[in-house]
């Protein structure tokens, strides 16, 4: 359980000493969710994890490639397991839970609009902007029910224009007529009804 930024960012670079001392010299990693939110001053709330999506290496000729994070890096679940004893916690500290969204197709763009940190020498860490963040927190307030998901959907304060830009972009990880009926009456109670309409 994380309680702030200073806390998150203070195991980022325990993180980084420990890759290191593995010798890895750069890992760059995206991260979503709580963590992110915290870490760029969107929301102020606990959180228990640190969320990955996806790792970002240079492929030939310069280009960027995006992988997805799922499964964890050897190197990396040795260096976290090292930070999760000496910082007591828990199992699944960092993960790749929200790493599927990565098989459908992230959000067009999404690597132009991070705010990126490095921690120590060697670990990049590529937090997700306000708007990207909209388009998960979209998703998985529709998946999962609501709760911290719709607290920090709202928390975000998202225009008509970015809700329905989000939507869209969900409807393409789920595309059964089930989902989009919760996702429309989701969008009806917390006031984008007009944005509902258009889906």
């Amino acid at each position: 359980m994380f309680a702030d930024k200073k806390e998150i960012e203070t195991v980022l670079s325990a993180l980084a000493e420990q890759l290191q001392s593995q010798g890895v010299n750069r890992l760059e990693i995206v991260v979503c969710g709580g963590a992110a939110l915290n870490i760029l001053g969107f929301v102020k709330r606990t959180t228990q994890d640190v969320d990955l999506i996806a790792y970002i290496d240079e492929g030939k000729d310069g280009v960027t490639v995006i992988t997805k994070a799922d499964p964890l890096k050897p190197e990396l679940i040795i260096a976290a397991k090292k930070v999760q004893k000496d910082f007591n916690l828990p199992d699944k500290w960092i993960n790749a839970g929200p790493a599927v969204v990565v098989d459908l197709g992230l959000p067009h763009g999404l690597m132009d609009r991070v705010e990126t940190r490095t921690y120590g020498t060697n670990l990049v860490a590529h937090f997700l902007s306000r708007l990207d963040q909209i388009h998960f927190k979209v998703y998985a307030t529709v998946d999962q029910s609501g709760g911290k998901h719709l607290d920090d959907l709202m928390a975000l304060s998202p225009t008509s224009e970015e809700i329905e830009q989000a939507s869209r972009w969900s409807m393409s990880q789920d595309v059964s007529e089930g989902y989009k009926m919760v996702l429309k009456d989701m969008l009806t109670q917390i006031g984008f009804a007009n944005v509902a309409d258009k889906l």
